[in-house]
């Protein structure tokens, strides 16, 4: 699969900071010289930045530029999440490793968690989402469930490990995500999972359960992401709606 232009700068520049290239505390070009450097558009050279502030390589600030701020990446994950193609950007740079594919039947523990009706079958996929360094950790484990209409998929997220399953569906299906639904729990990891996460049973750690829903409000996808706590920060923004109003907040 070819490598997208914004993950391509982000990597060389990266390269750049590790070497020495780009010491700590000098700046970065500026957005512009990025742009004509690489061909890119203003979007895609911003895409790259922020690729390296979430890796904690680099920081911005309005007037002054791209500060370097360390030559390797900080420990973890810190993921500011504020769309859907920030999800997809996320997961272009944590290719998937499939541990098993198979078809199963909800029972009322999985129905509810997947919001389904208790009987109902769905095809599986079991997988990690692994670090761009293959020598770290795994980052998370999902279990994916979709429509058995989709049985396709057990071999397409294995030919192409880096996109969603949902960006998968859409070119394969025709079905597109308009929205996901996101609730995130805290949890103690299994035994089984501990090993395949490679921690200690019943650490703690972050449950994330995506709901990909469709335009008309169907469920086209459910996954549920165990994250080890010490791997895994979600951010977010919280703006009022207008000014003078109260922000109406739902935990």
């Amino acid at each position: 699969m070819r490598e997208p232009l914004y993950a391509q700068i982000a990597r060389e520049l990266a390269q750049g900071i590790a070497s020495g290239k780009f010491p700590e505390g000098s700046l970065l070009s500026s957005e512009f010289d990025l742009c004509n450097q690489y061909q890119a558009s203003r979007q895609t050279v911003r895409a790259a930045l922020r690729e390296l502030m979430d890796l904690g390589l680099v920081s911005r600030r309005k007037g002054v530029g791209t500060r370097v701020e360390a030559r390797t990446k900080a420990q973890g994950y810190d993921h500011s999440l504020g769309s859907l193609d920030d999800l997809v950007q996320l997961a272009m740079t944590n290719p998937r490793v499939v541990k098993r594919t198979n078809e199963v039947v909800a029972d009322r523990e999985l129905a509810k968690a997947i919001g389904c009706a208790p009987g109902s079958r769905w095809l599986h996929i079991a997988s990690i989402r692994q670090d761009s360094d293959k020598s770290a950790p795994p980052v998370c484990w999902t279990d994916t469930y979709v429509n058995t209409a989709y049985s396709d998929l057990s071999q397409l997220v294995r030919q192409d490990p880096t996109p969603l399953i949902s960006e998968l569906i859409e070119k394969h299906y025709g079905r597109r995500s308009a929205e996901v639904h996101q609730t995130i729990s805290a949890v103690t990891i299994s035994p089984l999972l501990a090993e395949e996460l490679q921690v200690e049973p019943g650490s703690p750690a972050l449950r994330i359960v995506r709901r990909y829903i469709d335009r008309v409000g169907e469920t086209i996808e459910t996954t549920i992401s165990v994250h080890p706590a010490e791997r895994y920060t979600f951010s977010m923004v919280l703006k009022r709606s207008s000014i003078g109003q109260d922000a109406n907040l739902t935990t």
